[in-house]
Formats: structure tokens, sequence, C-alpha cells
């Protein structure tokens, strides 16, 4: 007689109890780490939102795991149930169709209530669409907001456009192809001119990027909707030309009585200028008044 089928992963795998919220590949069946194949293979029963998908991906890798349908639509029902088999000891999987989950997908209100219950919540990072589009899109990337989807109405999607209008950051959002042309004649008539990529079918066979002014996206897009999964960057705001002559006035009240670096610095902060611009301003200053002496 054969031995039994242990119902449970065995306890070498190292996996510990809890949720673990793991990211799995945007297009790429190989942008998944080891670890995530690990928990995949381990655990005892993974949350997905649509287990066909889900089906593929794991095929692929040669695992075999209970998986649970949970969404939108079934999430509220669901979360007693996978709570009550967290408090157990069980270790669950918790993914999305593609990324990271919680970042636009389901998983939050599970997160929330879990930690609430005192239950082990572990994160296995990975692919992400929001930071590839924004790291491809050669866009600033020191300080981005992710927007999400916009609203389908122009109206509602210009109010909250005027919102977003005065960060100085890139601004992440995902759209429709269907819905791309208005969004982005909406992005230019609120937002003004600024550069822009428009990221379509990230890490898949027909990856795209097109960068360039949001007025020239507009147009190259206003004729035939894209087909794909698409992310739009919008960079922040283009600074405006600082005033020399203000900049200047103030420096030379400043100069009179403190070090350049200081005076840089105070300068910079009245006006809410970058310090090195009120910097090399001050040096110049300085030279002119050395050589007019």
């Amino acid at each position: 007689m054969g031995k039994p089928t242990p119902s449970r992963p065995k306890s070498q795998s190292g996996l510990d109890p809890g949720l673990f919220v793991t990211a799995t590949p945007i297009g790429n069946a190989r942008d998944i780490t080891l670890r995530a194949l690990d928990v995949l293979g381990h655990c005892d029963a993974i949350l997905t939102e649509d287990t066909r998908v889900t089906s593929k991906l794991l095929a692929i890798h040669a695992i075999s795991r209970p998986l649970i349908t949970y969404n939108d639509h079934n999430a509220a029902r669901m979360r007693p149930a996978i709570l009550t088999r967290l408090a157990a000891g069980e270790r669950i999987a918790l993914v999305s169709d593609a990324g990271t989950p919680l970042i636009s997908d389901p998983g939050y209100k599970l997160v929330r209530e879990a930690l609430a219950a005192g239950e082990k919540v572990h994160v296995v990072p990975g692919a992400s669409a929001v930071l590839a589009a924004l790291v491809i899109s050669g866009l600033p990337t020191d300080r981005f907001l992710l927007a999400g989807f916009l609203p389908p109405g122009s109206g509602a999607r210009r109010s909250v456009l005027e919102e977003l209008k005065q960060l100085r950051s890139s601004l992440i959002f995902f759209e429709s192809p269907r819905r791309l042309a208005e969004a982005l004649r909406d992005m230019c008539d609120v937002l003004g001119r600024r550069q822009g990529a428009i990221v379509r079918e990230l890490t898949k066979l027909h990856e795209e990027v097109c960068r360039g002014e949001l007025s020239d996206l507009s147009l190259k897009y206003s004729s035939e909707a894209p087909r794909g999964e698409i992310t739009i960057i919008v960079g922040p705001p283009e600074s405006a030309a600082p005033n020399l002559d203000r900049l200047d006035a103030l420096l030379d009240k400043a100069l009179a009585f403190m070090p350049v670096r200081a005076a840089a610095e105070l300068v910079s902060d009245a006006l809410g200028l970058p310090r090195r611009t009120a910097y090399e301003r001050a040096l110049t200053l300085k030279e002119s008044a050395k050589d007019d002496h």
C-alpha cells in the first residue's frame, strides 16, 4: 500500500501561517519571483480574481493548488470564510489577474480585516504595471501618484484632473482603449502643456511605448483606438522661468550681510525656486560685484 497523501503541505515548505499577498506577472509569465513560486506551490489555497487566468499561470510553472474565486462581486460574502481558515492556521495566497494585488484590484478589505483579527499578512513583491510603466516612460520618477482609472464621463473626469493639476509629480492613470482619445483630450485641456507616455501591453509580445507632448499623443490616438492594457504617464507641470529681476534684487540685499550659500538658501525658500538656481545666480552676482571694484 502506498503512503496516504497529506491533506496539507509539509511543514518543511517553510511557509508560516497567514495571508500571502503575492505579485504575479503583468504579461511575460517568466516575470515571477522564486519566492512567489514557493508560496503558490505550497499554500493551502489561492484566492484569485479569475480562476481561468491563474490556472494558466500555474500550469506554465507546473503548480496545482486549490483555487478560490475572490473578486469585487463575492468579496463581502467570501471574507468570513477566508478569515476562519486563516484563524485555523492555513496559508492562503492572494493574487490578482496580473501584477501586485490591492493596486486597483480587490484585497484591501481582506488585508484590513485579517490584520484586525490578529492574523499574519505577508507580502511577496514582484511585477507591477505602475512601476514598470513609470520607469520605461522616461518621465520623472522621484515623485509620482497613481490616480487609477479616471471617471468615464468627461465632466467628472475633468473635475478629477483639476484636483490633480497643481501636483508637481508624475501622474499615472489606467485607461481603457476605447476611452483613451477622450481622456487625452481632457488632459490636454485641463493639465496644459506636458510631456506624457502611453504604455501598452507591457512585457507582452506587442509592447509599445509612445512618448511626447500630450497634444501630440492626443492627435495620434484620435483616429483609432489601440488594443490591449494601457497605462498613461503624465509628467509634472513644466517649471516657469524664474523672474531674474526679482531674484537678483533679493540676492543683492541678502549678500550684503550673509555668505553666498546662506543668501541663496534664504532667497530660494522665499521665492520657491530650486536652491541650485539661486546659488548659481548668487555666485554670478558676487563675481560681478568683484569685477566692478
